[in-house]
């Protein structure tokens, strides 16, 4: 997850760190301290690398002393504020390859998309590339979840007012779910740029909510550790 599966989908060119996604249980667990092992890494943050942080959705954070990867940043998560449980992001895993054919199991698109809507300000320029991305990718003949999925989450004006006049009843369907492709029309332009500043501005006030409780636990066992 994170910036290393944005370079698969083609919306970033490089990433400082890698994010995964894991499993919590004991074997799998067990099998990650293996790995963190041979990659030689320290942990660099709190919390402990525990199960009960990662079920209550905080992330565990190391840096790697391996030649291989050398002072490369592993943060690791199992659960994420409006992201499904890890088994159903593995049912919809896509299986990517780089350009030497190496594969990886990356988040789905969409899943992938909703991970990224947070309170940093990176995240949101890196959603309008994915799916912008995905559009150049399958608009010549989009299934009719494709369209549904960029109705309801493409982030560029231009592109959907674009699809608001090729899929006119799609459009309709689902403006009740989300409410500004009522404006996805040329001559409303400037109301649906303003409303996409709000439907951001909505999701980083969730997101630093949801964070409030957590970030006074770290600190808490900041304190602690000094």
């Amino acid at each position: 997850m994170g910036g290393q599966a944005c370079i698969l989908y083609g919306a970033v060119e490089i990433s400082v760190d890698t994010d995964i996604a894991v499993l919590v249980d004991r074997d799998n667990l067990e099998a990650l301290r293996h790995a963190l092992a041979d990659l030689n890494a320290e942990r660099i943050a709190v919390p402990p690398f525990e199960a009960a942080y990662l079920e209550r959705g905080f992330f565990v954070h190391f840096r790697c002393f391996h030649p291989d990867a050398y002072r490369q940043r592993l943060d690791i998560a199992s659960r994420m504020r409006g992201v499904a449980p890890f088994e159903e992001l593995w049912q919809r895993r896509a299986v990517l390859a780089d350009k030497d054919g190496t594969e990886y199991a990356a988040l789905s698109l969409a899943d992938l998309v909703r991970s990224k809507k947070t309170q940093r300000d990176n995240d949101w320029p890196v959603i309008r590339r994915l799916l912008e991305a995905d559009y150049r990718l399958r608009r010549t003949k989009p299934s009719e979840l494709d369209v549904q999925f960029w109705l309801l989450e493409m982030r560029t004006p231009e592109l959907l007012i674009e699809l608001g006049r090729d899929f006119p009843t799609v459009r309709r369907s689902l403006a009740s779910v989300r409410p500004l492709l009522a404006y996805a029309q040329h001559d409303l332009q400037e109301h649906l740029e303003r409303e996409l500043v709000e439907e951001e501005l909505a999701e980083r006030r969730r997101d630093r909510e949801h964070w409030i409780p957590l970030k006074k636990e770290l600190e808490h066992l900041r304190r602690e550790r000094s």
